[in-house]
């Protein structure tokens, strides 16, 4: 048996389709699974045993590019893969299966996708509430019941790599390693603010911490901002590690503390205790799938409101979540 997976663009829910690829290989003794992934995702994929190939897609979001989608399917259809399973709801994300020739191919109703979809499922949001369900559920024949508990993600680690890092980086691990993580793609609504951090990081310190700050080049401002306000207290990391290095450097964390973002799913998918911050989104949809995951949040009317940023100006489903309510969730020090 031969399968496509069209992934997300996604970290984070790059992450939340591993336990659709481990249904496969239930179902299927002798799977080859490939997935079409955007670069920057490729890494993730990368430490997923259950992966055979992945083929990068070099399409940005919302791009169509139609000549190189051709193209890429053409050289797929080489493959002769028995079956495709898309998981963006996008038209564009169904083109290459359908260009690929690919029999069967799956995924949910979306924009107006039927032709280029064979196997249309209908989503019924109440039944299957969280993504990781909606994904896993298109692992199985259509109207089978979703197995319960479903499998967890779980990412693979290099202790090499975290090695060469260590050195690369001028960091110790003598000391137990609290990672935050304060990025968050979507937007600055998601974020707790950079204060915050930096006091939080203080405390940490004091308590016997080496902390490093991990992100993309996209929040080593952030990081710096924290770095101030944490008087020095912390390492910022943001933009000096791929994603590779971003996992291998959270995996020997004793604590993360991360915005509801991709890395929230990384280090719960490498089991590490992780307080996952959440403001404008909802962990009923997204919620990070460790039993050493705790979420903190503030019951307020207007959170979620799933905006890029406060509609409402004051922010207070973040700004009311302060470093003293986030310490509290801290496990004791091992």
């Amino acid at each position: 048996m031969k399968i496509l997976v069209v992934a997300p663009s996604w970290v984070g829910d790059t992450v939340l389709a591993q336990p659709m690829f481990r249904l496969l290989h239930q179902r299927h003794a002798r799977l080859e699974l490939d997935v079409v992934a955007p670069p920057w995702t490729l890494a993730l994929l990368s430490r997923m045993p259950e992966v055979h190939r992945s083929i990068v897609a070099r399409f940005g979001h919302g791009e169509l590019k139609f000549v190189e989608r051709h193209r890429l399917a053409r050289e797929l259809q080489a493959g002769h893969y028995d079956q495709a399973i898309v998981l963006p709801n996008s038209l564009k994300s169904a083109l290459i299966p359908l260009l690929a020739k690919i029999p069967l191919r799956t995924g949910f109703r979306g924009e107006m996708r039927y032709g280029l979809l064979n196997d249309v499922r209908r989503l019924d949001e109440r039944v299957l509430p969280k993504m990781v369900e909606r994904f896993a559920a298109l692992a199985l024949d259509r109207g089978a019941t979703l197995p319960r508990p479903l499998p967890v993600p779980r990412l693979t680690s290099n202790a090499d790599n975290v090695k060469i890092i260590i050195q690369k980086q001028s960091l110790t691990i003598d000391k137990p390693v609290a990672v935050f993580c304060p990025g968050a793609e979507y937007g600055p609504a998601k974020r707790w603010p950079a204060e915050y951090f930096g006091t939080l990081a203080k405390q940490a310190a004091e308590k016997g911490y080496a902390v490093w700050l991990i992100g993309s080049a996209k929040d080593a401002a952030i990081g710096d901002e924290i770095v101030r306000a944490s008087d020095g207290a912390c390492t910022n990391l943001c933009g000096k590690t791929s994603l590779e290095d971003a996992i291998d450097l959270i995996s020997v964390a004793a604590l993360v503390v991360t915005n509801d973002s991709g890395l929230m799913h990384v280090a719960a998918a490498l089991d590490r205790p992780t307080l996952a911050l959440y403001g404008s989104s909802s962990p009923a949809f997204t919620p990070p799938l460790s039993d050493k995951a705790a979420i903190v949040r503030i019951d307020i009317a207007c959170s979620p409101c799933f905006k890029r940023e406060c509609p409402l100006g004051h922010f207070n489903c973040m700004r009311q979540m302060t470093p003293e309510r986030v310490w509290k969730h801290v496990p004791a020090m091992p």
